[in-house]
C-alpha cells in the first residue's frame, strides 16, 4: 500500500560503523519485499549503499552526484537492482568534490530537494537517503530534502553522547531549512544480547527518548556483515537469519509510524 508518494526518509549518523548504509539498504529490501516502490539515493562518496546492492562501479555512469549538480535527472541516473522495486542512484567519488564546487551558490542546500521535487522522483513511494558518516553539505541536503530522519545508533557505550549531537543537529536543521523535519525513529543496531553494556545502552536510550526508539533490535549478525561482500542485501542472501527478520520487522515499525502519521 502507498502511503503518500515520495515520502523521503534520511538515514544519518555522523558517526560511521554503526550500520547505516546495512540499515538503508536492507530497510529499503524489506519495504520492497512487501509492495513499496523504493529509490535509494546513495550520498556518501564511499558509495557502500551502491557496493551492496551489486553495483558495479563500471555501471555508474551517471550518479548521485550528477544529479545534485542539476545536469541530469532522477530518472537519467536510476539504476534498477536485483530486488524487484527497488531502484537505487548510485555514488561515485565525484561527491567528494561536491562541496567545493557549489559551497558558494544560493540554493547549495536545496540541491537535492529540487531534484526529488519532480513527478519522475514522486513515483517512488519511499526515498531513501543514505548519508556520509559525518555532517556535512551532502548531509545537509539529505535533512533539507526529507521529510523525517531515521537514525541507526550502536549499542555502545557512547551511543548517547553522540546521539545527542545529532539530535541538536536535527534542531539546527528544523530552525533553518527545513521546519517540518521530524524524527521517524531510532533503531538500535548491533545488539548482542549477551553483553550487559548493549543491554543498559538499550535500557537508558529508552529512557531517555521513549516511543522515538523502535522496538525492533538489530542483532549482531555474522550473515548481514557477510552480505555486502556478495552485492546483495541480507534479507536475498539469507532471509532465514536473525539480521534480515530484524530488518523486516523494522520495516513494519516503519510502515505504522507512517500510518499513525497520516491518521494524524
Amino acid at each position: 500500500m502507498t502511503l503518500e508518494r515520495n515520502r523521503i526518509i534520511t538515514i544519518a549518523n555522523q558517526k560511521g560503523g554503526v550500520g547505516k548504509t546495512t540499515t538503508a539498504i536492507n530497510l529499503a529490501t524489506a519495504l520492497a519485499a512487501i509492495g513499496e516502490r523504493v529509490l535509494i539515493v546513495d550520498l556518501d562518496p564511499q558509495g557502500n549503499a551502491s557496493t551492496g546492492l551489486g553495483i558495479d562501479r563500471r555501471d555508474r555512469k551517471l550518479s548521485s552526484y550528477d544529479m545534485l549538480i542539476g545536469t541530469h535527472s532522477v530518472s537519467e541516473a536510476v539504476l534498477d537492482t536485483a530486488v524487484p522495486n527497488l531502484s537505487i542512484v548510485p555514488s561515485t567519488l565525484d561527491l567528494l568534490g561536491f562541496e567545493m564546487e557549489i559551497s558558494q551558490q544560493a540554493d547549495r542546500v536545496f540541491r537535492l530537494k529540487k531534484a526529488l521535487g519532480t513527478d519522475e522522483a514522486r513515483r517512488y513511494s519511499y526515498v531513501l537517503l543514505d548519508c556520509p558518516p559525518s555532517f556535512n553539505l551532502l548531509t545537509m541536503n539529505a535533512m533539507a530534502a526529507a521529510h523525517s530522519v531515521l537514525v541507526p545508533l550502536q549499542c555502545e557505550f557512547f551511543a548517547l553522547e553522540g546521539l545527542s549531537q545529532l539530535l541538536e543537529t536535527i534542531n539546527q536543521v528544523r530552525q533553518t531549512v527545513n521546519p517540518t523535519l521530524d524524527i521517524q525513529g531510532i533503531v538500535l543496531t548491533m545488539f548482542d544480547a549477551r553483553n550487559n553494556l548493549a543491554q543498559q545502552v538499550v535500557n537508558d536510550v529508552r529512557m531517555h527518548l521513549g516511543e522515538k526508539v523502535y522496538t525492533t533490535l538489530i542483532p549482531r549478525n555474522v550473515r548481514v556483515s557477510e552480505a555486502p561482500s556478495y552485492g546483495k542485501p541480507a534479507i536475498l542472501y539469507d532471509l532465514k537469519c536473525a539480521g534480515s527478520q530484524a530488518y523486516l520487522q523494522l520495516a513494519s515499525e516503519v510502515i505504522q509510524r507512517e500510518r499513525q502519521r497520516k491518521a494524524a
